[in-house]
């Protein structure tokens, strides 16, 4: 194994162990006469670095691999187009087209957001990426006693179908693709943005775009829900249903794996809880009555790409090849399209450092390598000081600008799947699928996501997986360059952006005008059909929200209706 002294005995013919293969047996004579020859004389001269070498997920690393290591049948790994998509859900991936280019942007007003939509897309952006505040992400208007001190500074907000009105000011939404980063209270928001599209022209029928709407990963690490599991389960299913029906081009959920990492998981944590969160959206849709295939082929998923290069990689593949199988043999999808899975990725905001922050921008070309070698469909590259703000745009230009030379200048897009064959990569790619699979039989065994998320199994996992690593980070064990590494008493001074409080008085004068001259009798009509409607089992939710929404009902207001029903979600404590 990966760091044994020269005293040790030698490095298996293979990882697994046992019989090699009548085919492989002279790859495995001529490993034994390498280790003989070549390693142990240069271990003689000195030894290896580490004694053990190991990845992110603290999977031990070989210190080298050989077809011996791999013996996944070629069907398994296949070609870039075909089932199981191992190597891309396109037959021509970036030769074709390269991915979307879509920067997470959004703070202050909407109009101050507004301006930062117009400034991307000036410069090259492909797609909207829209970051909400906490006020809005907890279902809070901005003049709520809570709000004061979160207005606008971690996104936008928006409290009422004026505010997106104002945020989508002069963009066309017949041609650009919004992704918007709402969970909780996503129904209420899309049914804002629809009704602004509606409201200049364009139907719903012509609105592409993707809401996060993955309630699952809130309980196990994000930690912005409002309603319990079960009913929140069942906004989300409405919201399926109702794009199902009405919106072609909408996926009305991206599972996410990037706030599961983000909290402390491992890449192997992501991955498997991840997909468990999508196979749960899939069954209580089938559940539902919605015939998979009219459903699969819009579901979207959203990564993280942090820093162990080829471990990242090896995930996005084995993602794919899981996602493939699980829709086709468990499911019993029959369209290409419901098996495949198109994910959205985002460089690691966790691995960015407050320390010497212009070293982020190599983190994150690092990472957006990554994404894009293991095959995403968009990406979001962070700019170098978000481990201290907001950025300013500056900082947004040269996270967008990395992408671009990426894409332009470094030839990683004029192949396909170029690590495809790797020993490594394949091995890798090979365990990841095989740790995930053991997740999902501890997770079916226990009742499946929901029952996991009640019991504390996904939160206990992610809390011992964060302690480690940050044990070994205190202990210099695991190095981070310039925190515990390679440090300097001085750091590149930042370009502040301010936000002040100017944002929520704005946001709280105008739900006063807006609340003083709304139909009153019109506004108190919908909340009490929503409320009637989601005391219900299945009757959709989604249409007494569009009717609340364009009755002025404020995000809060319709958030206290539905809480009325359902009530509020405190989480047990874990330890």
């Amino acid at each position: 194994m990966a760091g044994t002294k020269a005293s040790a005995p030698p490095m298996p013919p293979t990882e697994r162990g046992g019989s090699v293969p009548p085919e492989l047996e002279g790859v495995a004579q001529a490993q034994r006469a390498w280790e003989e020859e070549t390693l142990r004389p240069a271990l003689q001269k000195g030894p290896e670095r580490k004694d053990r070498f190991e990845n992110l997920s603290w999977v031990p690393i070989d210190r080298l691999y050989t077809p011996l290591n791999s013996r996944r049948d070629f069907g398994r790994v296949g070609f870039p187009g075909q089932y199981p998509y191992t190597r891309g859900v396109h037959a021509t991936m970036y030769k074709g087209r390269v991915w979307s280019m879509r920067m997470f942007s959004g703070f202050g007003t909407p109009e101050d957001t507004n301006r930062r939509f117009h400034y991307l897309l000036k410069h090259g952006e492909s797609g909207l990426s829209i970051a909400f505040d906490d006020p809005t992400l907890y279902g809070i208007d901005a003049d709520h006693r809570e709000a004061r001190g979160e207005v606008g500074k971690c996104g936008v907000n928006v409290s009422s179908l004026e505010d997106m009105v104002r945020l989508l000011k002069g963009i066309p939404l017949a041609d650009v693709t919004t992704s918007m980063t709402i969970n909780a209270p996503a129904s209420i928001i899309w049914a804002m943005y629809i009704a602004t599209a509606e409201a200049h022209g364009t139907s719903m029928a012509a609105l592409g775009g993707t809401t996060q709407n993955d309630i699952l990963k809130e309980y196990i690490a994000q930690k912005e829900f409002l309603f319990p599991p079960r009913p929140a389960l069942r906004l989300v299913t409405d919201t399926v249903e109702f794009a199902t029906e009405h919106l072609p081009r909408w996926n009305p959920i991206s599972v996410s794996g990037y706030h599961i990492r983000e909290a402390g998981s491992t890449a192997v944590q992501e991955l498997a809880f991840t997909l468990a969160d999508g196979f749960a959206y899939v069954e209580e849709a089938i559940a539902r009555g919605i015939a998979i295939d009219d459903f699969a082929p819009r579901v979207s998923f959203f990564f993280n790409s942090h820093n162990d290069f080829f471990e990242e990689i090896a995930k996005f593949r084995a993602a794919r090849r899981i996602w493939a199988t699980r829709m086709r043999e468990r499911y019993g999808a029959k369209k290409e399209r419901s098996w495949w899975m198109r994910f959205h990725t985002q460089t690691a905001g966790c691995s960015c450092t407050a320390q010497q922050p212009e070293l982020n921008i190599v983190r994150t070309t690092v990472q957006a390598l990554a994404g894009v070698l293991g095959g995403t469909q968009s990406l979001h590259t962070n700019s170098y000081d978000e481990a201290i703000q907001l950025p300013t745009e500056d900082a947004v230009r040269i996270a967008l600008r990395t992408q671009q030379i990426i894409a332009e200048e470094s030839g990683v897009t004029d192949w396909i799947d170029p690590f495809g064959g790797s020993y490594y990569v394949e091995w890798l790619t090979d365990r990841m699928e095989e740790e995930a699979n053991r997740y999902f039989d501890q997770i079916d065994s226990m009742g499946g996501v929901v029952a996991g998320i009640e019991r504390g199994f996904f939160q206990r996992e992610i809390q011992e997986a964060s302690f480690k690593f940050q044990r070994q980070v205190e202990s210099g064990e695991r190095k981070v360059v310039g925190v515990n590494a390679y440090t300097v008493e001085g750091s590149l001074s930042v370009p502040p952006l301010r936000i002040t409080e100017e944002a929520r008085e704005a946001q709280s004068r105008r739900l006063k005008r807006l609340r003083s001259s709304r139909d009153a009798k019109k506004f108190a009509t919908a909340l009490e059909r929503l409320k009637r409607v989601a005391a219900t089992e299945r009757e959709n939710t989604m249409p007494p929200i569009l009717e609340a929404v364009k009755a002025k009902a404020t995000l809060g207001e319709i958030v206290v209706a539905l809480q009325e029903v359902y009530g509020p979600y405190r989480e047990r404590a874990m330890y």
